[in-house]
């Protein structure tokens, strides 16, 4: 079964349903696009078993409140950080102390499945094909369209997608961009994570919360990195009662089930975790941990900046473009920031000069994540303890106060701001000659 694009309209196919898919549907629509959507899972998800928080940026949030029709939406469902503070821990004593403080991070938490919901009830209506998973596509041999096949999970039917546009936004572990970049691999950071989210509703006057509330007294307003010699753990509250937490443990990279970043944890390993985390946390930290239902394991990676971000009428967006380890809080910011740029570049070409929009998009953002991605590739590495490009260590228990500065979020690359608006004149010159 075919379904062609309607006549007259500019088609683009997104592959990936996720934050940056559906960011990138809203950016195309508001571009004047026709869009849609293909996304494996069956339904929209209404929570995520491997969904846990996250971190926007003002910038993010004020592309956000332009796609969504009640910006107050966004507010309802985050929560403010407008604190970045890192804390030293001396596991054998069990104190902490304060290695830096930013009080203008600005930042706001969100939980992966609110987030989601936000922008999927946004689009319109029969954008996204659920339960529809790619396994191949083919540009024309004009270039001028791409045809994308899709197995409907349900049936095993195959449904034929033509489009100008080839969006491809399936994730680290993108299918699309091995087919350009037979050769790419993933770069393990070295070290896992552990994950969780306790929902504390209706314990509010619990032990456990009253206590972390105790030792980690902004909670609500800040988020906490705290760094024990050799690993590091991030806090922060989100939304509903819920308290997000990582634990990031160096070690040899373990096998993976095709297709995921993520472990499921047997009772067993869970139990171990805990008793580490008694040794090496303060024990309110270590009961926030013991207390969690359901904690799961990220494999941590990245990759090399790649080398373009797009071939002909496809293009590479959010972590299929630059996987990212999470230090710097930058996948989803990226994301939405590619979703925006590239309908910018759509809009202002248009489809007679596609490979112009294409070449701008890319010319605007690569330099940006590239950096972005080896910042954050560096950052995990130095809160890690893990040996640097000097052949150096830091000790958070040891470190000066000028060497903690690193460790803050403001010292990512275009933290402010990253580039939105089309280049300059003269950007374009060398734009026409060099495509």
């Amino acid at each position: 079964m075919e379904l062609p694009k309607n006549k007259g309209a500019l088609k683009a196919v997104v592959v990936g349903g996720s934050i940056a898919g559906l960011s990138c549907a809203h950016a195309l629509v508001t571009a004047g696009w026709q869009v849609t959507v293909i996304e494996k899972s069956r339904v929209a998800p209404s929570g995520s078993p491997t969904g846990a928080g996250l971190a926007l940026d003002p910038q993010s949030r004020e592309l956000l409140g332009h796609w969504i029709s009640d910006p107050s939406f966004l507010d309802d469902a985050t929560f403010p950080l407008p604190i970045d503070v890192n804390r030293a821990t001396d596991s054998e004593k069990k104190i902490s102390w304060m290695l830096t403080r930013d009080e203008n991070f600005n930042f706001r938490a969100a939980h992966w499945a609110d987030l989601h919901s936000i922008l999927h009830k946004a689009l319109p209506a029969g954008i996204i094909l659920w339960g529809h998973q790619l396994f191949s596509f083919q540009i024309s041999p004009d270039k001028s369209s791409v045809k994308a096949k899709a197995r409907v999970i349900q049936t095993n039917d195959v449904v034929e997608i033509v489009g100008d546009l080839l969006v491809a936004a399936d994730g680290c572990l993108s299918s699309i961009r091995q087919h350009f970049l037979p050769d790419f691999k993933l770069r393990y950071s070295g070290y896992c994570a552990w994950r969780g989210v306790l929902d504390f509703s209706g314990k509010e006057s619990s032990d456990t919360i009253a206590g972390i509330h105790r030792v980690y007294p902004e909670l609500g307003n800040c988020l906490y990195f705290d760094l024990a010699r050799g690993t590091h753990c991030v806090l922060y509250e989100l939304k509903n009662k819920r308290l997000n937490w990582l634990w990031y443990i160096n070690g040899p990279e373990p096998e993976l089930k095709a297709n995921s970043l993520t472990t499921k944890v047997s009772d067993e390993m869970t139990k171990k975790m805990h008793v580490e985390a008694e040794k090496v946390w303060l024990p309110e930290l270590a009961k926030v941990m013991k207390e969690t239902k359901e904690p799961f394991i990220n494999v941590i990676y990245d990759s090399e900046p790649l080398p373009q971000l797009f071939w002909d009428n496809v293009v590479l967006v959010g972590d299929a473009a630059h996987p990212t380890t999470p230090h710097g809080l930058r996948s989803t910011n990226m994301s939405i920031l590619d979703a925006e740029i590239l309908g910018q570049c759509l809009e202002k070409w248009g489809l007679e000069n596609l490979g112009l929009a294409l070449k701008e998009y890319q010319m605007i953002r690569l330099p940006v994540i590239s950096m972005q991605v080896l910042h954050a590739r560096k950052l995990g590495r130095v809160k890690q303890g893990l040996v640097l490009d000097d052949q150096k260590t830091f000790d958070p228990t040891m470190a000066a106060p000028e060497e903690c500065l690193q460790l803050q979020q403001r010292s990512m690359p275009y933290f402010e701001s990253a580039p939105l608006l089309p280049l300059p004149a003269s950007s374009m010159l060398l734009l026409n000659t060099t495509l």
